[in-house]
């Protein structure tokens, strides 16, 4: 059994069929129930359920972490350093645009961690992680 409870996210977005097709076809994400204006998602164990908001997203704002502007809002998983590797690998291969593209923060440091930034096709901000130490999730 999952030590950890799944989260629940919903997010908007304006094209369903494409975003059903970036998180199913791109990320891996096994789809669940869907309609004509939501779609059920397994992301990495959790549920993520895109629903259809017309319009455009609104222009994210950014926070400085180690000389990157990072997104704000966003969203993402912990993932393995393997599992790390496979995705920036294939979100490479798909030609993704990265926000931030994948590298190695904290280096040295306490809670070194590789991460990248990438957006949904309805601009959503996503991030994946792998820490060196996942003991040092939490770490302060």
């Amino acid at each position: 059994m999952n030590p950890i409870q799944p989260f629940h996210l919903a997010i908007p977005v304006n094209n369903v069929a494409q975003c059903q097709i970036f998180y199913r076809e791109i990320i891996g994400c096994q789809e669940g129930r869907s309609s004509d204006h939501w779609v059920d998602f397994n992301f990495y164990g959790h549920q993520l359920v895109i629903h259809y908001k017309k319009g455009k997203q609104e222009e994210a704002s950014t926070n400085s972490v180690d000389g990157k502007e990072v997104p704000i809002p966003h969203f993402g998983v912990v993932l393995t350093m393997e599992q790390f590797e496979t995705l920036s690998k294939k979100l490479k291969r798909k030609n993704i645009q990265f926000i931030i593209a994948p590298y190695i923060r904290f280096k040295g440091e306490l809670g070194e961690q590789a991460t990248m930034f990438f957006k949904d096709p309805s601009g959503n901000a996503l991030e994946f992680k792998a820490f060196k130490n996942i003991d040092q999730l939490f770490a302060s």
